[in-house]
């Protein structure tokens, strides 16, 4: 999101085969008991040669639901939980066919409340080497954080039992710093 809000456009890949582990399909937030994954479960309709674009999120199992009461009992006391909960809700609950539907609602969402500018583009084709663009897709894994990355501290709701926590979902930002959300990832480095 950092680098959302400091260029004024992106081209999102979604004919690359995708990949497992990322933050395509995951985010972390900071619970009580500290930190929390949440996955969108997805399958792949063409085996492991399914594109981004392929991606079917799977309702099976009511993970919505569950990832709404996690975050809206992580963040109830965050000071702009109660401005920005309802969209966010009614984006988690609306069973979108494909990931790249349900991800398009949230960066749209997120776009808008961070008051950032930036026009998005799909690839039409996959681009396997991305020369003029500044190539940000490998680093889109939830293995390994970026160590060059450096997250300047800000007050966070459970932070007084577990100290400041980088680098999780931007709604635990946006939860904690409202308005002052965009000026936070315009100072990451």
């Amino acid at each position: 999101m950092s680098v959302l809000a400091k260029y004024g456009a992106a081209t999102i890949e979604q004919y690359e085969t995708f990949p497992k582990q990322t933050f395509r399909n995951r985010t972390t937030i900071a619970t009580g008991n500290g930190l929390m994954m949440l996955n969108v479960p997805v399958s792949r309709p063409s085996g492991n040669h399914t594109t981004t674009a392929e991606m079917v999120v799977s309702y099976h199992e009511p993970w919505n639901i569950r990832h709404w009461r996690a975050i809206a009992s992580a963040y109830n006391a965050a000071p702009y939980f109660l401005y920005y909960k309802d969209e966010l809700e009614e984006i988690l609950m609306h069973q979108y066919e494909h990931l790249l539907q349900l991800n398009e609602a949230l960066l749209n969402y997120l776009l808008k409340k961070l008051k950032i500018t930036c026009q998005l583009e799909y690839t039409q084709s996959f681009i396997k080497e991305a020369a003029s663009y500044i190539d940000l897709r490998e680093s889109l894994t939830a293995k390994k954080d970026d160590p060059s990355i450096t997250y300047p501290p800000y007050s966070q709701v459970f932070e007084s039992r577990h100290g400041f926590l980088p680098n999780l979902s931007v709604i635990d930002l946006l939860f904690n710093l409202g308005p002052e959300a965009k000026s936070y990832l315009l100072s990451i480095q």
